[in-house]
């Protein structure tokens, strides 16, 4: 309540982003200047970014909370705990750990995850990527905290969708997950190092062995196209075709309407493209000429038609 220092959520100091749970926007506001600088507002039940918002200014944090508090997504909100969360917004890349425990102080980093943002104050993800020889499956620090984060939680088994901001001060959790990660991450994971999560949790289900051991070196990455302008979906079409294209889905139908950022979420993605690639710069310009090679036509809210290449 207003005038009362809250609590943080469990944590290990230092380890991840300072989290409070807040009642409301004026609560929010309180709270901000508790954790100084900007900070992150976001649904406490939710997926996909959905609602999630940088603020720096009273209003902004009011606006934020509004925003957290009414956001919406395949009925999320209607399943999970609800509330609004402010958190300490930490500067740096995004990353997320695939996580296999196997028992208490023994967690496998199956794979690191890097995540590709749009511009804020929203944190729409515009794409993952997954390198069988990312550097930082060797850091340290980025399985200490990880360790620790599952141990604060208790879980002692199964794989978890751990992310992380990579700060001047070192890695710091932002969302412990108790599942496989979204948006196709397994799937990257697969296609770069052969490694198969949902047999590895099932697996772990069972008490079986799972296999750890990769079987593939290669990159493999998504990325998720977004209208840029709100509008409706008239024609689109597509002139890519070879052995590293995974896969390319058309989200948007015909006639569908679509919100440009920073109004969209992922309901107004486009389309999805998958590719692999013997490292990560060869996966960017797959992507790009993916992009470039593909094309919606919308026609505007307010104009004439669009042709978006």
């Amino acid at each position: 309540m207003p005038g009362q220092v809250p609590q943080p959520l469990p944590a290990r100091r230092g380890q991840r982003a300072r989290s409070y749970l807040v009642p409301d926007a004026e609560t929010a506001v309180e709270y901000a200047v508790l954790l100084g600088g900007p900070v992150v507002l976001k649904p406490r039940s939710m997926g996909g970014s959905a609602g999630v918002r940088r603020a720096d200014t009273a209003d902004q944090v009011r606006d934020a909370y509004r925003a957290a508090r009414g956001a919406t997504l395949f009925g999320l909100e209607n399943t999970g705990t609800g509330g609004v969360l402010i958190e300490e917004y930490l500067d740096g890349p995004e990353i997320s750990v695939e996580c296999v425990v196997l028992g208490h102080e023994t967690v496998h980093i199956a794979a690191i995850t890097r995540k590709y943002l749009g511009d804020e104050p929203d944190f729409q993800e515009t794409g993952h990527l997954v390198d069988t020889t990312d550097p930082l499956l060797a850091d340290p620090r980025i399985h200490e905290v990880a360790l620790a984060a599952l141990n604060t939680v208790g879980i002692t088994s199964g794989v978890m969708h751990v992310e992380m901001r990579l700060t001047q001060q070192g890695p710091r959790i932002v969302e412990i997950n108790a599942r496989l990660g979204g948006d196709l991450i397994p799937h990257l994971v697969h296609l770069a190092t052969g490694l198969n999560l949902p047999q590895i949790a099932a697996d772990l289900a069972v008490g079986a062995d799972p296999e750890l051991v990769p079987s593939r070196h290669q990159s493999a990455a998504v990325r998720f196209l977004y209208p840029p302008v709100t509008g409706h979906v008239t024609a689109r079409h597509t002139g890519v075709f070879a052995a590293w294209l995974d896969r390319f889905e058309w989200i948007a139908a015909p006639r569908s309407h679509v919100n440009a950022p920073p109004r969209a979420t992922l309901l107004d993605r486009l389309a999805l493209a998958v590719v692999t690639g013997p490292d990560p710069d060869t996966c960017h310009r797959r992507l790009q000429l993916v992009e470039e090679r593909s094309g919606i036509h919308i026609q505007p809210d307010n104009a004439t038609t669009a042709c978006v290449a």
